[in-house]
């Protein structure tokens, strides 16, 4: 687990088969759950592994796509959005209820998670639904310089935020993570990865791929499960931090 007052989460359960060897290196767990990936099988071996390494669980609910991943934006009113983010946190959540665990929060997938941060009214449906689910779950979302706006929206309902940082993608000198479709915008580098972190831990400032600092609040950090360099990412800045 991580000393520092950031966390650090994962995306798992999403059919990558490195999951049983990230969950002691970490503090939260984004759990895939049958939207863009996942299953009844595997939210139940990844809720066993949190309950296995004392992690936090997440629901990772995404646009019901798994074709593409989750990656490609689909047009739902925001009747058909409540309605797959109710069956999808459900499912893990009545999964997690039977290990005698609870969820703690809820971070959108990819496309859904670019969405609401661009879209207010995707950020409105999404904060409404999560606190009609549980008005104790958090959503976690990317930490940017608007942060207030979804503030201010996430207070109509109750909706408690989590601040996320991405250790192991590039931003863009506006706060935006750089789209994957930029040959840039993945971090591959351990030792590069920690460097940056640590330049954030000690000044505030997160980077942009340009140099510009981005000043930005964060409560947890996330590396990417489907990063081939994904485990020795996480190893580094458990040490680190």
């Amino acid at each position: 687990m991580s000393h520092s007052p950031l966390r650090l989460n994962c995306d798992l359960g999403e059919g990558v088969g490195n999951d049983a060897a990230i969950y002691p290196l970490i503090d939260q767990a984004n759990i895939a759950c049958g939207g863009h990936a996942g299953s009844v099988e595997t939210m139940e071996e990844n809720v066993r592994l949190t309950k296995e390494h004392g992690v936090e669980i997440g629901a990772h609910p995404g646009y019901p796509d798994p074709e593409n991943f989750g990656r490609v934006s689909i047009p739902l009113s925001p009747e058909a959005l409540a309605q797959t983010l109710r069956e999808q946190i459900g499912r893990l959540e009545v999964i997690a209820h039977t290990h005698g665990l609870k969820l703690g929060y809820v971070k959108p997938h990819g496309a859904l998670y670019n969405d609401m941060m661009r879209d207010e009214s995707i950020f409105d449906t999404i904060a409404r639904t999560v606190s009609q689910i549980d008005p104790h779950l958090e959503l976690m979302i990317l930490s940017s310089p608007r942060n207030e706006v979804h503030e201010s929206i996430a207070a109509r309902y109750g909706t408690p935020l989590r601040y996320e940082l991405f250790a192991d993608r590039n931003y863009t000198p506006q706060g935006h993570l750089v789209p994957r479709t930029k040959p840039h915008a993945l971090l591959h580098d351990p030792g590069q990865i920690v460097e940056r972190i640590r330049h954030y831990l000690d000044t505030g400032f997160l980077e942009a791929y340009d140099g510009t600092p981005l000043k930005l609040r964060g409560d947890s950090l996330c590396v990417h499960g489907d990063n081939p360099e994904a485990i020795a990412v996480i190893e580094a800045l458990r040490d680190a931090l």
